[in-house]
C-alpha cells in the first residue's frame, strides 16, 4: 500500500470510536470487497491494518488485506444492531469477499403450484416457478415435514407424493390408496371445491410462519445476548428471508384470516399514550452517523399503521459539522415541519423520535422556537423499548407482546434501516469520487467539472478517452492517462501489486 494511503488510513482508523457498527472494506475505486460487524469498531477495524496480517496462512484473507484502500463504518447502538445490519448490505451489495448470507439454497421451501388444477404441496431448494406460492426458506426440516402431514390432516390438501386423476365428470380423484379418506375430507373433489381447500391451508401456513419466526427471533436476542454472535448472525439471516414473502403477502393477500392487524394495534396505541383518536398518520425521524464525522437524518411516515414510502425524506445536517444528535434531531424536525405549517399542510397524528428523553426534547424545542403547536409527541429508548413523553407522565413500558408496541418497533427500525441505506449509499458516492483526488494534475474545479459533466462516478469511469477529452479543461492526453488510471486492474494504477 502506498505510504501516503496508508498514513491516511492508519489516521481514520485512530479516529474511530469504541462502539459497536458495521464496516465496509474498499478497494482504490470504491468497490465493497467485504463487509463485517464489530462489537468495537476501532479495535477491530485497525486488526485489518497490523503487518501480521498480511502473513495470515489463508490466501483469502492476504488477498482482500493486500486490496484495501480505504474503509466505511456505519455506528449502531448495540451488537444485535449490528448482526442485522452486516446481513442486509452482505445481501444487498454482496462483496467478492463475503461467503456468508448469500445463499438461500440450504434452506427448504414450501411451495405451492397454483398454476395446476389441482395444487399440490411440496418441499423444494428453488424458487423456480413465478405461478407457484412459496413459504420459507425454513431451517428446520423435520418440524416442515410435519407441518405438511397436518395440512393435509386439517383441510384435505394433497402432498408431492399425490397423482390425482381426472374423472370423466371433471372432478378429481386425490388418491388411489387408503389414503383416499382425507380425513374425512371428500377424496374425489371439483378443482373449485378443492381450490377452497388450498387458500384456507395457505392461509394456515402463513400463520404457521409468523409463529417460527417469532420463536426465531427469540433465538436470535438469547444467542446475541450470550455473545453467540456466529448464531445470531445465522438465525438473522433466516429470519430476513422468512419475513420477506411474508411482507409481500401481506402486501397483497386478501386472505380473512389474516386476524384484525393495524387497526387494532393503532387502537392500542392510541389509548396506551392517552391520545384523543388513534393515529391514523405517523412520522418517525432517526439520526444516523456515516464513520464517526457527521450525521445524515431520515424521516419515515406510516398510513394506517403501513409504510407510506412515497413520503419518506431523507437530510443532510446543514446547521453545523461533527456528531451531536440532539442539535441534528432540531433542525430536521424544525425543517419537515416548518415547511408542512408554510404550505398549509396537517401534521400527522403522532411524531416517533427514536430516542429518549434528550431527542425528545430537542425535537420538542424545534416546535416550540418556531411558535408552532407540537402534534402528540413520543420517543422510543431502544435500550429497554421505553416510550418517553414530552409531559410529566413518567417513561411507559408496554409487554413485548403489546400490538402497540410491536408498531412502534416497526416504525422506528424502518427510520434505521432507511436512514442507513441513506449513509452507507452517501459515504460510497463520496469514496469513489474521492478516487479522483489520487489522480496527479487534476485540481478541484476539473474535478467537479468532470463529475458535472458525467453526473456520476460510475459514467465517467465507463467513458472513452474521447469522451473525457470533451470536459472543459480536460485535453487528449490527460483524458488518456485519467482514461487508463481509473480502469487499471485492481493492484494498482499501473496493474503492478501494491
Amino acid at each position: 500500500m502506498p505510504d501516503a494511503a496508508s498514513s491516511k488510513i492508519k489516521e481514520k482508523v485512530r479516529r474511530l470510536p469504541p462502539v459497536p457498527g458495521v464496516y465496509l472494506m474498499k478497494d482504490r475505486l470504491g468497490t465493497i470487497l467485504y463487509v463485517g460487524k464489530a462489537k468495537n469498531l476501532k479495535k477491530r477495524v485497525s486488526t485489518y491494518f497490523q503487518p501480521s496480517r498480511r502473513r495470515v496462512d489463508q490466501p483469502k484473507i492476504r488477498a482482500l488485506v493486500s486490496l484495501i484502500r480505504d474503509f466505511e463504518v456505519i455506528e449502531v447502538k448495540s451488537e444485535s444492531e449490528a448482526i442485522l445490519l452486516e446481513g442486509k448490505l452482505i445481501k444487498e451489495w454482496k462483496p467478492r469477499y463475503n461467503t456468508d448470507f448469500t445463499d438461500d439454497k440450504r434452506f427448504l421451501l414450501v411451495r405451492v403450484d397454483m398454476g395446476s388444477e389441482i395444487p399440490r404441496f411440496r418441499l423444494v431448494r428453488n424458487r423456480t416457478d413465478e405461478r407457484s406460492r412459496y413459504f420459507g426458506p425454513f431451517a428446520h426440516a423435520g418440524p416442515l415435514r410435519k407441518t405438511l402431514h397436518e395440512l393435509r390432516r386439517k383441510f384435505g390438501v394433497v402432498l408431492a407424493d399425490a397423482s390425482p386423476v381426472r374423472l370423466g365428470d371433471g372432478r378429481y380423484r386425490l388418491y388411489d390408496d387408503v389414503r383416499g379418506e382425507l380425513y374425512g375430507f371428500e377424496n374425489e373433489v371439483t378443482p373449485a371445491a378443492y381450490r377452497e381447500r388450498v387458500e384456507r391451508a395457505c392461509g394456515f401456513l402463513e400463520g404457521k410462519t409468523r409463529e417460527w419466526l417469532e420463536q426465531l427471533k427469540e433465538e436470535m436476542r438469547r444467542a446475541a445476548d450470550k455473545r453467540r454472535f456466529e448464531k445470531a448472525a445465522e438465525l438473522r439471516d433466516i429470519i430476513a428471508a422468512l419475513e420477506k414473502p411474508l411482507l409481500k403477502t401481506r402486501k397483497f393477500a386478501r386472505d380473512p384470516l389474516r386476524g384484525p392487524g393495524p387497526a387494532a394495534d393503532l387502537e392500542e396505541l392510541a389509548e396506551a399514550l392517552a391520545l384523543d383518536t388513534p393515529p391514523q398518520r405517523i412520522e418517525c425521524f432517526d439520526i444516523s452517523h456515516i464513520s464517526g464525522t457527521y450525521a445524515v437524518a431520515s424521516m419515515v411516515q406510516f398510513v394506517d399503521g403501513r409504510p407510506e414510502k412515497a413520503q419518506y425524506r431523507r437530510y443532510r445536517i446543514r446547521s453545523f459539522e461533527g456528531n451531536d444528535d440532539y442539535r441534528a434531531m432540531e433542525e430536521v424536525v424544525g425543517r419537515r415541519y416548518r415547511r408542512l405549517a408554510g404550505e398549509e399542510k396537517p401534521f400527522p397524528g403522532l411524531v416517533v423520535i427514536d430516542g429518549g428523553r434528550g431527542q425528545v426534547a430537542a425535537a420538542l424545542k424545534a416546535f416550540l422556537v418556531q411558535g408552532l403547536e407540537p402534534p402528540p409527541l413520543v420517543g422510543l429508548a431502544k435500550k429497554r423499548e421505553t416510550i418517553v413523553f414530552t409531559d410529566e407522565r413518567p417513561a411507559l413500558n408496554l409487554p413485548e407482546s403489546s400490538g402497540a408496541l410491536r408498531l412502534l418497533q416497526r416504525i422506528r427500525d424502518e427510520a434505521h434501516r432507511f436512514a442507513n441505506t441513506f449513509n452507507a449509499a452517501l459515504r460510497s458516492r463520496r469514496v469513489r469520487e474521492s478516487v479522483l483526488d489520487d489522480f496527479p494534475g487534476l485540481g478541484s474545479v476539473r474535478r467537479e467539472a468532470l463529475l458535472k459533466h458525467f453526473r456520476s462516478f460510475s459514467r465517467l469511469k465507463k467513458a472513452t478517452p474521447q469522451e473525457i477529452a470533451q470536459v472543459d479543461g480536460i485535453g487528449p492526453r490527460r483524458a488518456q492517462q485519467l482514461h487508463r488510471f481509473l480502469n487499471a486492474p485492481a493492484g494498482g494504477p499501473d496493474g503492478s501489486a501494491t
